[in-house]
C-alpha cells in the first residue's frame, strides 16, 4: 500500500518534477506477468525515476549496504527500501552471485516484474561496462523476455557522490523485449550466459549512446584510482627533483 502512496502521491509528483522525465517505448513493457528490465545505472536516482514513471509495480534488486547503514539515518533508508519493495543482496562472499540469481528468480516466479542494472553497480564515469552473467541466469532459468532499458540525463543531474540531485530533464527509452527461449535449459553453459548478457548490454548501448567499455566497472575504476596514484606520484617525484636541482644550484652561486 505504501508503495503506491509514495509512487503516486509523495515521491512521484517530486520527481517528476524534478526530472521531467521524457518516455519512450513504455509500450515495450509488459502490463502482465513475468519480465526483467535490464537498465545501464548511472546515478542513485535511476532506483526511483524509472519505477515511478513505470504502470506496474517493479522490484530492484538493491545493495545489503542500503539495508544495514548505522544510526537514524541508516533505519530510515532501510524502512525507506523495505517499504518500496526492494531486495536486499549480499554482494560478498562466495554465494553472494547465486544468492541474487535466487532472489531474482522468486520475483519472476510470483509473476512479477524484476529491475537489474547488469553492470552491477553504478558507472562512476557515464560509461557503460561489461555485464555480470547473472540477469542471462535469470532469464534463462525464468523462461522469461528481458526488456533493455537506458536512463539519459541522470548522471549529469545527480553523478556519484551527490546527494542533492540538479534540476533538469531525463529521456527513458524502452527497447523491443528481447527473446531468449531459443536457449532453454541452457543457463548453466557459461559460454550461453556470457553471450545473452553481451546482447543485453548491446542493446541497451544502442538505446542510450553511451561509450562502451569492455571491462567490468570496479576493475575499471580500481585501474583509474591506480592510474591517478602512479601520475600523482610520478608528479611529487618530479617536484622534488626539481627542488633539489634549485637548492644544488643556489648553493653553487653562494
Amino acid at each position: 500500500m505504501f508503495y503506491y502512496v509514495l509512487k503516486y502521491v509523495l515521491l512521484g509528483p517530486l520527481l517528476r518534477l524534478v526530472f521531467r522525465p521524457r518516455i519512450e517505448g513504455l509500450e515495450n513493457v509488459p502490463d502482465e506477468g513475468p519480465a526483467i528490465v535490464a537498465g545501464n545505472h548511472l546515478s542513485f536516482s535511476d532506483h526511483f525515476v524509472m519505477p515511478a514513471i513505470l504502470k506496474r509495480r517493479i522490484t530492484f534488486l538493491a545493495k545489503a549496504e542500503y539495508f544495514t547503514g548505522p544510526g537514524l539515518k541508516g533505519r530510515l533508508t532501510a524502512a525507506f527500501f523495505h517499504s518500496v519493495g526492494q531486495i536486499p543482496v549480499d554482494r560478498s562472499g562466495k554465494g553472494a552471485g547465486q544468492a541474487a540469481i535466487d532472489e531474482g528468480l522468486g520475483v519472476l516466479r510470483k509473476g512479477e516484474l524484476l529491475g537489474i542494472y547488469p553492470e552491477g553497480t553504478r558507472s562512476h564515469d557515464g560509461r557503460l561496462y561489461k555485464g555480470r552473467v547473472g540477469v542471462a541466469a535469470m532469464a534463462l532459468g525464468a523462461g522469461v523476455k528481458v526488456i533493455p532499458c537506458a536512463m539519459v540525463g541522470t548522471f549529469e543531474l545527480q553523478p556519484p557522490g551527490r546527494k542533492v540531485p540538479r534540476m533538469g530533464r531525463v529521456t527513458i527509452r524502452f527497447g523491443k523485449p528481447l527473446d531468449f527461449s531459443r536457449f532453454a535449459g541452457m543457463e548453466h553453459e557459461r559460454t550461453v550466459l556470457r553471450a545473452v548478457t553481451d546482447e543485453i548490454i548491446h542493446e541497451i548501448m544502442q538505446l542510450s549512446g553511451q561509450e562502451y567499455v569492455d571491462m567490468y566497472a570496479p576493475d575499471a575504476k580500481a585501474a583509474q584510482a591506480e592510474e591517478r596514484a602512479r601520475e600523482k606520484q610520478q608528479k611529487q617525484g618530479k617536484q622534488e627533483q626539481r627542488e633539489k636541482r634549485e637548492k644544488r644550484e643556489k648553493r653553487q652561486k653562494h
